[in-house]
């Protein structure tokens, strides 16, 4: 099976579209789940300092796949891979690849799903809301990459002024006292979160990908950092306000803590006096926004895997996105789904691509070889 470009998949994104279409990726259903999923494996209120310490590990794990990436210009990791590995071993990391892509999208699916259902929409069946979610991300992906990077440029400003809104206005009800004291049981409950704060990071190995697009692939570094800082800043802000106004066990009691937080105070005298329903219609957006681009990278691994144009791919793509949403049977099992995920994101891209690189490296692989094939 040769791996081929196709004249559909040649668009370029600027390196601050790049940095913002990860953005994007990582701020899913991650924002509503982080403190609780942190506070399990912390139990200390030094979860902070796990988060910082996570994003830390998601930069260096991205500067190592820009290495790699960087040395198959104008590549995608579905293109190249075959040149380190072989065709056939090329093609089984492909199919990995686009497996993991597609359950993240289900998961983000099936999150959605779930919020919508207990917060907006009580009593609407799941398939109803799901339908509406495929039918606007479809549309949106068959317009290619550059239509997704203007999208998620709209998106994520809207996000980022409602996200502090919310936060600051949440600070009446903050007790600092609930972050005290700091490393009180020593740094290893620190860091025993560094790896569940990691994984909240997903959406970095976007870079595999994206660099093939970026008009100045040599800022690749900027887009890792810049793709990664904007996430960590949120996820720093909502583990910090939601621990210091519920506390640790607070949190721990609590499925969506971060919409608790925003749902445990009102504003007398707005028209709409409770801001959760904007923090959840902004971060379904967000969800979308996830869902969107792990269909539209799928797809694009099969399109270049097969020489064949992405939009049947795309379609075909969503019964199968659809089967693996519905598998998980109730909320446990879809918070186990996304566990199961991170613990994959630690191989196929922490692992995998310092492997690749130090065999493309010993071959001497890449660089200007890579622009004659």
């Amino acid at each position: 099976m040769e791996v081929r470009r196709i004249s559909t998949t040649k668009s370029t994104i600027t390196v601050e579209q790049a940095a913002v279409i990860m953005t994007n990726y990582m701020l899913g259903a991650g924002i509503l789940t982080l403190p609780r999923a942190a506070a399990e494996a912390v139990k200390t209120p030094d979860i902070w300092l796990s988060v910082i310490l996570g994003g830390a590990v998601a930069i260096a794990a991205g500067l190592v796949m820009y290495a790699l990436s960087i040395r198959y210009p104008g590549k995608t990791f579905f293109e190249y891979n075959g040149l380190i590995v072989g065709k056939w071993l090329g093609v089984l990391l492909s199919i990995a690849v686009i497996a993991y892509l597609c359950t993240v999208a289900s998961f983000e699916l099936r999150s959605m799903s779930e919020v919508t259902g207990i917060y907006l929409l009580e009593g609407t069946p799941q398939w109803a809301i799901k339908m509406v979610f495929f039918w606007t991300s479809l549309h949106l992906a068959t317009g290619g990459l550059q239509s997704i990077a203007r999208h998620f440029e709209i998106i994520m400003p809207i996000t980022g002024v409602f996200f502090i809104l919310s936060m600051l206005v949440s600070g009446r009800i903050f007790e600092a006292d609930n972050l005290r004291p700091v490393l009180g049981e020593g740094i290893w409950p620190v860091i025993a979160g560094i790896k569940t704060t990691a994984l909240t990071f997903i959406g970095v190995e976007s870079i595999l990908l994206l660099l093939a697009y970026v008009n100045e692939p040599k800022k690749g570094p900027k887009v890792v950092l810049l793709g990664t800082a904007v996430p960590l800043v949120f996820y720093l802000i909502s583990v910090v306000m939601t621990i210091g106004a519920m506390s640790v066990q607070g949190v721990l009691m609590r499925s969506w803590p971060t919409l608790d937080l925003v749902r445990s105070f009102e504003l007398p005298g707005l028209v709409v006096e409770r801001l959760e329903t904007f923090l959840l219609v902004l971060w379904i957006m967000q969800m979308y926004s996830t869902f969107t681009i792990t269909l539209y990278f799928a797809a694009l691994g099969f399109s270049q895997l097969f020489g064949k144009p992405i939009k049947p791919f795309l379609y075909g793509l969503l019964s199968v996105i659809y089967y693996i949403a519905a598998q998980p049977g109730n909320i446990q099992a879809v918070f186990a789904l996304g566990s199961r995920l991170g613990d994959v994101a630690v191989y196929l891209f922490g692992l995998l691509p310092a492997l690749l690189l130090m065999l493309s490296a010993a071959r001497g692989g890449g660089g200007s070889d890579v622009r004659k094939n």
